[in-house]
């Protein structure tokens, strides 16, 4: 980066979208054509740049988002590639969260697909401008305005068609563009020369019915194009590319275009409604944050190279050549290598080694990074995912990211004594970079178990540290990851720990409230007044909650979606002591949760599972899926086949890709994500505790 690029000319994307809609395909053409690659190697090949892990090549599919930087007529674009499966939802987030806006990918035969809508979720949060790309224009059963359809009904009426095809499966060759009324042709090798012909007079009906609808959607941002629209004015180019722009850039207009990737059609013309259309810094010229010595002061930085600095590291990953990565997104001032910063969260000072624009896998070392931008650091020590950086005079907190719970366990053993020596190690490690995995010991049966989002997941955890940390282990069978919670909206207890031991003794007295959640896992509200405790004892209390709702009480299933509020207690002025707070807090936790009026409860992972099969199996499909106890939420053709959405506990699906290709000779597919936790019928509660009863050993024996 040997000048500062203009922020108006600065553009970060993210591309997304359902597996296989071509994702990756698109990021390679988007490469290709802005000079960055000079021969393309296909996904199905093994061999794309921005699939660079070892798995990635073997599976055809994106497990880590890939960032890389690449230029278009003097824009600077930084790119960042994720996932499309379910599993690794967290690369995504994680992305969207630094990113300005992001082109969703649709596969033009399917349309909306289960995680086209997680996505779009996932946009929405950090609202995010976007725009789609309809692709596999040639593929067969490709239909674009099913695509549209589909895509205004289950995700926002606010998208607008700005391009429609000439043809489709076999016979799509065309793009018709409704903002310059041309269609254009992509000839010579790899598609390059993008060639300008005049509409032919059998789609001219269409074309025009198509830009009226584009330009009655724009003129909500322009009163000026709304007075020309409606007086039937000729209208300048010009004005109509501001309306939408406004409306892109306020996330109220997503464009909608289309074509094939992977045949070398509409990438260069997508590339130009991306400079023309979609935000710039200047755009998104404000960002939020807060003080950390005072969470209710807010506080502001700004898109400006000579503001105090602010980034948020959004993703860590380990390089066998040069270590720990650490991705960051600049949002205010200049940050030089050698520079010290501040992580407000840890209250600890880092000091940036190296800085690294990053393609891929590969590494391009620079001396400095300006707002807006996105590159690796090299040498910070304890910077996680979601943490703050910011100049050391002027701190600030910037939002954090949230990630979903994990919702399925495996146990594993190292086969041999060395690879029991280097679990730990490469756990942790692999822990630090994915926070949506997680590994604990199991002491009563002396088994490691590893946590992450399903089987796929585990999997690829499983696979790193074989072929990464050279561990070798052998896994157990899947486990639901259930959880447990009380449905009653609160419920109090009282404890009073006593000890006597013959010298100073023990002495904890809590009065608590257990109060239900919805939105959150936990939160601790103290209403003790300093004279009734004195402050010193209050992160005990707080301490004893958490460790207790890490417990478990029922099944020792993590409880989750309760407000712990003591309100009243006592102390003794030499017997007090934090372990004896924390062990009365325990106690009176313990005795709340398990009253018959808190009615505590088991909760299961329940997933959104939506098959696609022929119409031939469909009742086959139903009845499986409702022998799982599964709940139908809707079924519609799509194409030639049919569409059953359905809601199904996690521990009936455990095999069901073997199930349902028996039961459909082959030809159905399905996917799935998490949906939400639901209480668990009472007699599989009942045997859920029954099984786990003899397998838990509770503060109260220690």
């Amino acid at each position: 980066m040997a000048q500062v690029i203009p922020l108006d000319r600065v553009r970060n994307i993210g591309i997304m979208a359902h597996i296989d809609a071509g994702k990756t395909t698109f990021s390679e053409r988007v490469l290709y054509y802005t000079g960055k690659k000079h021969k393309v190697w296909e996904t199905h090949d093994g061999a794309a740049d921005m699939d660079w892990m070892d798995q990635e090549k073997e599976r055809w599919i994106t497990i880590t988002s890939a960032a890389t930087t690449c230029f278009w007529k003097d824009y600077h674009i930084n790119v960042i590639d994720t996932p499309g499966h379910v599993d690794f939802t967290v690369e995504v987030e994680r992305s969207l969260r630094v990113l300005d806006w992001a082109v969703a990918v649709f596969d033009a035969s399917q349309g909306v697909e289960p995680q086209s809508e997680t996505v779009r979720r996932q946009a929405d949060k950090y609202s995010v401008p976007r725009m789609a790309f309809i692709n596999k224009m040639d593929k067969m059963g490709a239909d674009f305005f099913m695509a549209v359809d589909s895509i205004k009904s289950k995700l926002t009426d606010k998208w607008v068609v700005c391009q429609i095809p000439y043809g489709a499966a076999d016979d799509f060759k065309w793009i018709i563009d409704l903002l310059d009324m041309k269609l254009y042709t992509f000839e010579w090798e790899m598609g390059v020369n993008v060639v300008e012909h005049e509409i032919p007079a059998e789609l001219q009906a269409k074309a025009e019915e198509y830009r009226e609808k584009m330009i009655d959607a724009a003129t909500m941002f322009d009163d000026e194009l709304a007075d020309k629209f409606l007086e039937w004015w000729d209208i300048p180019k010009e004005l109509i590319i501001k309306a939408i722009r406004k409306g892109t850039v306020s996330n109220e207009l997503y464009p909608i275009l289309c074509g094939t990737a992977l045949r070398n059609t509409w990438v260069q013309l997508a590339l130009d409604y991306v400079t023309r259309y979609l935000p710039s810094p200047l755009d998104r010229w404000t960002i939020y944050g807060i003080d950390p010595d005072n969470e209710e002061k807010k506080l502001e930085r700004h898109a400006s190279p000579t503001e105090p600095v602010s980034a948020l590291a959004f993703k860590i990953a380990s390089d066998p050549f040069v270590g720990t990565l650490t991705f960051v997104r600049v949002y205010s001032g200049t940050i030089k290598s050698g520079d010290s910063l501040l992580n407000p969260i840890t209250g600890q000072k880092e000091r940036v080694g190296r800085l690294l624009l990053m393609h891929a896998n590969k590494r391009e070392e620079i001396s400095e990074i300006w707002a807006w931008h996105i590159c690796a650091f090299l040498g910070l020590k304890d910077t996680r995912t979601g943490n703050t950086l910011c100049d050391i005079k002027n701190p600030i907190i910037l939002e954090k990211i949230e990630f979903p719970e994990p919702v399925i366990n495996i146990s594993i053993e190292p086969k041999t004594k060395d690879d029991q020596e280097r679990l730990w190690l490469a756990l942790a490690k692999l822990m630090y970079e994915d926070p949506t995995f997680r590994a604990h010991s199991d002491e009563e049966s002396a088994q490691t178990i590893i946590s992450g989002m399903w089987e796929l997941h585990l999997d690829i955890i499983v696979d790193r540290l074989k072929r990464e940390h050279k561990v070798e282990v052998n896994t157990g069978k899947p486990q639901v990851a259930y959880r447990e919670t009380i449905m009653a909206d609160s419920v109090e207890w009282e404890w009073v720990f006593k000890r006597q031991t013959g010298g100073r003794g023990q002495y904890g007295h809590v009065l608590l409230r257990l109060e239900k959640l919805q939105d959150k896992n936990y939160e601790f509200v103290s209403e003790i007044k300093w004279w009734v405790i004195p402050n010193e004892f209050i992160p005990a209390i707080d301490k004893g909650a958490k460790e207790t709702m890490a417990q478990g009480i029922l099944a020792w299933y993590p409880i989750i979606n309760i407000r712990v509020v003591p309100y009243f207690g006592s102390y003794h002025d030499v017997d007090s002591s934090e372990i004896a707070f924390k062990i009365a807090t325990f106690r009176a936790f313990k005795a709340a949760f398990t009253k018959p009026e808190a009615q505590a409860c088991i909760l299961e992972p329940i997933m959104n599972v939506e098959v696609t099969t022929p119409e031939d199996y469909v009742g086959d499909v139903m009845g499986d899926l409702s022998s799982r106890r599964g709940m139908i939420q809707w079924q519609e053709p799509r194409g030639n086949a049919t569409v059953i959405k359905a809601k199904v506990p996690l521990s009936e699906m455990f095999g069901y890709a073997t199930d349902l290709r028996s039961n459909t000779q082959g030809r159905a597919s399905f996917s799935m994500e998490f949906g939400s936790y639901e209480r668990v019928p009472e007699n599989i509660s009942k045997q859920i505790i029954d099984e786990r009863s003899g397998k838990v050993k509770s503060m109260d024996e220690e």
